[in-house]
């Protein structure tokens, strides 16, 4: 097709991110984090050529877990893994539909990263999960220069006028004649509703500050972020390993809520992988039913709480699933993975475009299908990801809203694509509104980037 495109340039950048505080998930501590740009050039067969924009945190404490390499070995392997990638998809010689030059491409990482393991002398191999993460920003910028090449919103091009083929081709023959615009909304939803992040060490109420807390005019506390922001959807971090403590969290953060006034809110949950099994969720869902009743009915979801490789142990998740949805998230790195999730009972995926643009696309179309639900989520990620993320979430039906952490850990980062699309940043009542995404594209303001 005529619109179809070819990579002809793809230029990285790296710069590292100080966080506002630090966020604790699962095992680990985050304190910085390097985000990935990259500019990437198309020509489509009109010989016509625009660039694209995708970025992203290179989150290795979440993608890259491991209990023998150092964060700025994890870092720096990452950063190699994303630096091979541009230069083999500057050099892909193939001319199609973002989709499909994603999945051209994508069989590439698992070389790439064992190239980079045996260059920085790795004892083991760079996760999928974390390759995934450093071809997203590529994936993204492929998506956006598509759309402004061709003069079109990049969503809309995911249709039947825009693809020579159809999910059959990715999805298999029950999915022939569809098309991921199928499932997405006809244009963006005027607002979005936003979770706010609970860590593990936040501090939830002023009773609780310090002299060392910073003093740049942000608030330091659940309470003062609820009354500054009128936030009413949290995600609330827990260990998964300590049951007392995992529902006294929860049993604190509904008193805290409630306290403030907030009557109508919702709450997830987030063990990170760190339950043996999901008989420990089970057990403290009935603990909260029955200590904290409102908590328990204000639950939407429980996210990932146990391992991440789903084959290792087969966990059946539907005794946990009928008591409340349970999403999988880092156990979903291939549309394989989403069917042997349904097929254990799981509930639903968490989307992160971290994990990729064209990937998010195909699971919203198989959890549609499956009747499974989906979320949004970001990696606490600023700037043009958090742009990208909620445009995502904008343009598709996710459960309630989308996650907007970067508010609260990178508040400064990126500060002209914050001007650029400020109701997007800037959140009311708990909600951010998306007119200032451009109709054409990913509905980046390139202003800012570029």
């Amino acid at each position: 097709m005529k619109t179809d495109v070819r990579i002809v340039e793809v230029e990285p950048r790296f710069e590292q991110e100080a966080f506002r505080t630090p966020l604790v998930f699962g095992a680990g501590m985050v304190r910085t984090h390097t985000s990935f740009t990259v500019r990437v050039r198309v020509e489509n067969g009109l010989g016509q050529s625009a660039d694209g924009w995708g970025s992203t945190l290179l989150g290795y404490m979440w993608a890259y877990p491991s209990e023998t390499l150092a964060p700025q070995e994890r870092d720096a392997a990452m950063r190699g893994v994303a630096t091979a990638f541009c230069e083999k998809a500057a050099m892909c010689p193939v001319q199609a539909h973002p989709i499909e030059l994603f999945l051209e491409l994508e069989p590439e990482l698992s070389a790439i990263a064992a190239q980079v393991s045996r260059r920085h002398s790795m004892p083991q191999k760079i996760p999928a999960l974390a390759t995934l993460v450093c071809a997203s920003a590529v994936d993204a910028a492929v998506h956006d220069a598509f759309g402004r090449v061709n003069d079109i919103c990049s969503y809309d091009g995911c249709g039947r006028e825009f693809m020579a083929r159809d999910l059959g081709a990715y999805l298999g023959p029950a999915f022939a004649g569809r098309y991921p615009a199928d499932y997405l909304r006809r244009e963006y939803a005027a607002e979005l509703p936003i979770f706010h992040l609970v860590g593990g060490v936040d501090k939830l109420t002023r009773a609780e500050l310090e002299p060392s807390d910073p003093r740049d005019g942000l608030p330091n506390c659940l309470q003062d972020w609820i009354e500054r922001d009128g936030v009413f959807c949290f995600k609330v971090k827990l260990r998964g390993h300590d049951l007392d403590w995992d529902v006294e969290r929860m049993k604190q953060v509904v008193t805290v809520i409630e306290s403030c006034g907030v009557r109508d809110f919702n709450l997830t949950a987030d063990t990170n992988e760190m339950c043996e099994s999901p008989r420990y969720c089970v057990e403290m869902l009935e603990r909260l039913r029955a200590e904290c009743p409102n908590g328990f009915d204000r639950l939407l979801y429980l996210e990932q709480p146990t391992e991440r490789d789903l084959a290792a142990h087969e966990f059946d998740m539907r005794e946990l699933a009928a008591i409340k949805p349970v999403i999988v998230d880092e156990g979903v790195t291939t549309s394989q993975d989403l069917d042997l999730a349904q097929r254990l009972g799981w509930s639903g995926v968490a989307l992160k475009t971290c994990k990729g643009h064209s990937a998010s696309l195909l699971y919203i179309v198989k959890a549609a299908e499956a009747r499974m639900l989906y979320t949004v989520q970001d990696l606490t990620n600023p700037g043009l990801a958090l742009v990208h993320s909620a445009g995502l979430a904008a343009r598709s039906f996710p459960v309630r809203g989308v996650e907007y952490n970067a508010r609260q850990y990178i508040p400064w980062a990126a500060q002209k694509v914050q001007r650029a699309h400020e109701t997007l940043f800037r959140v009311r009542s708990g909600r951010i509104r998306t007119e200032s995404l451009n109709p054409i594209g990913l509905g980046y303001s390139h202003a800012a980037v570029a």
